[in-house]
């Protein structure tokens, strides 16, 4: 099969989540993205079978999610970065919007393997604390995904569950209470 155009899969990738985001999982239809994408609805099912497959997709490859691992020269200079990215993912829209509806769908709906957009995001986290066990500033035996957990979850709590802004300092101080202890 040849490889569909990156410019027309992100547009489908954007008008998936875009949909998401404004009509929920139940809302989204096939016949829906490709109205707003402007791609016909076989093109659409000959790369994806159901939508399911189209917005874990979507998830995983789509630019308005789009993350960079942070490579600052210090493990907490990544942490407080990485943070600030998450802050941004769950309070700038459109990515706030389109995060939260698709990432509370992927929770209600198995079939959707939101599994795999944490586990993108956690593959390339990962190599924030290789680099900080190569420099010493880590043992080895720290569970990265736990520092992870606990520094994301603090945003998700914050800004998505208990809606309140998140302020400015907010990244360096839950990395200075992780780091440093309370």
């Amino acid at each position: 099969m040849t490889r569909m155009a990156p410019r027309k899969q992100q547009e489908i990738f954007d008008a998936t989540l875009r949909l998401v985001s404004e009509k929920g999982y139940d809302g989204l239809t096939v016949e829906g993205v490709a109205e707003r994408s402007g791609v016909n609805k076989t093109t659409i099912y000959r790369w994806w079978p159901s939508k399911a497959a189209l917005l874990g997709a979507a998830l995983v490859e789509a630019d308005v999610l789009e993350f960079d691992t942070p490579d600052t020269g210090s493990l907490r200079g990544d942490l407080v970065a990485l943070v600030e990215a998450v802050i941004r993912l769950l309070t700038e829209p459109p990515a706030s919007d389109i995060a939260v509806a698709a990432l509370a769908a992927a929770v209600r709906h198995p079939e959707l393997d939101g599994r795999r957009f944490f586990a993108d995001r956690f593959a390339r986290e990962r190599e924030i604390f290789e680099r900080a066990v190569r420099r010493g500033e880590l043992k080895e035996s720290v569970d990265p995904m736990l520092i992870v957990d606990m520094l994301a979850g603090a945003v998700w709590m914050r800004a998505v569950f208990r809606g309140l802004r998140v302020r400015d300092d907010f990244a360096d101080e839950a990395v200075a209470a992780l780091l440093d202890g309370i």
